[in-house]
């Protein structure tokens, strides 16, 4: 069931705490294309709160969370199903669809803060074996940089996907509508 995205909220409207590369508003992703209207990262508020208590707990620790995509409509989902029909890296639009299509995914990263760089190993959207978490021939200090990403989301409620370390879904994802308004871009 497709529903409007009224329960979704602009992370920019609750902290200022974050960095954003919101690539499917740009060129730089896998597409190639620009699929968003606006930079915007929306998100359900429980969602959305669970990850500024994340944000804070990194921030402790000298880093920041840096967002590369959050809400995602349904119809920028058959876009890329439709490119890359690949569920290992693409979720299937016409099957249970992402749980970005529900508000209750983030694709991340960790910089410092003052907006360095962390290496994980391979960047964003990278459809490959360097991508996925269960690959562990790294260095030391890209596996440990993983780990701290992994470990702090795991504490506010996300969980990973095999093949995508940027990847974190919440806890309660399949409970929220998919959704398919599009982006919210006032």
């Amino acid at each position: 069931m497709v529903q409007a995205q009224s329960g979704l909220v602009n992370v920019d409207s609750l902290s200022t705490e974050f960095a954003y590369e919101i690539r499917y508003a740009t060129p730089n992703n896998f597409i190639g294309e620009i699929l968003y209207d606006c930079p915007n990262c929306l998100l359900q508020q429980e969602v959305a709160e669970a990850l500024l208590k994340a944000n804070q707990y990194f921030c402790e620790k000298g880093y920041r969370i840096k967002l590369y995509d959050c809400y995602r409509p349904l119809s920028i989902q058959k876009k890329m199903w439709a490119k890359v029909p690949r569920p290992t890296y693409v979720a299937n639009p016409y099957g249970k669809g992402s749980i970005h299509n529900k508000g209750a995914a983030v694709d991340i990263t960790l910089v410092t803060l003052d907006d360095c760089f962390v290496d994980m190993g391979s960047d964003y959207d990278f459809f490959g074996r360097e991508s996925h978490i269960d690959n562990f021939n790294f260095s030391a200090e890209i596996l440990a940089n993983r780990k701290l990403l992994r470990e702090g989301m795991k504490k506010f409620g996300f969980g990973t996907v095999r093949t995508e370390w940027w990847h974190y879904s919440y806890r309660k994802n399949w409970s929220y509508p998919t959704l398919n308004e599009p982006l919210k871009c006032e």
